[in-house]
Formats: C-alpha cells, sequence, structure tokens
C-alpha cells in the first residue's frame, strides 16, 4: 500500500505568493533599521544587542514589537514599519 502526505499550509494562501526578493543596501549609513520584536521569551535581549551594535556605529534605529508572537504582525505595525523604515530586522528566541 502506498501512503500519501497532505501538508498543510498555515496561513490558508490558495496559492504561494511569488515576490522578488529586494536588493540589498550596500550599506547601513544614512538607513533608518526598523527592529521588530514578534514577543518571543528574550528576544528583546538579541534584539537590545543589536541595537546598541547599530547605535555605536551610528545608525538610526526604530523599535517596534508585535502584540503576540502566535499571529502574524498587524497591518497597521508593517505599515507604519513600511513608512518609517528603509529595512528591517526581525528577531526571536527562546
Amino acid at each position: 500500500m502506498s501512503l500519501s502526505h497532505i501538508l498543510l499550509d498555515p496561513t490558508a494562501e490558495r496559492a504561494s505568493a511569488v515576490r522578488a526578493l529586494q536588493a540589498r543596501p550596500v550599506a547601513l549609513n544614512g538607513l533608518i533599521v526598523g527592529i521588530l520584536d514578534i514577543s518571543k521569551a528574550r528576544g528583546n535581549v538579541f534584539l537590545d544587542r543589536i541595537a546598541e551594535q547599530l547605535a555605536a556605529r551610528g545608525i538610526s534605529v526604530k523599535r517596534y514589537r508585535k502584540p503576540t508572537f502566535t499571529r502574524v504582525a498587524p497591518i497597521p505595525l508593517k505599515q507604519q514599519i513600511a513608512a518609517e523604515c528603509n529595512v528591517v530586522i526581525e528577531g526571536l528566541a527562546d
């Protein structure tokens, strides 16, 4: 007997979205870096260190936090980050 497996996509998309990756900036100087904490335990410890390192290099940093790690970021938060930042670092930890 042949076994088959069904893979369920938790995003409930009917078809995968194909998106081209944005080109990475050559340098972060002069850019605003957004740091998104997804609200996982101790993720802020890692992101605090990243923010310190960037600030020490004179790079502008803006911090954001998702209300909960169990859901995607709310659309207004995504729009705010897109409007205010050139690049984003998202981190998690356990």
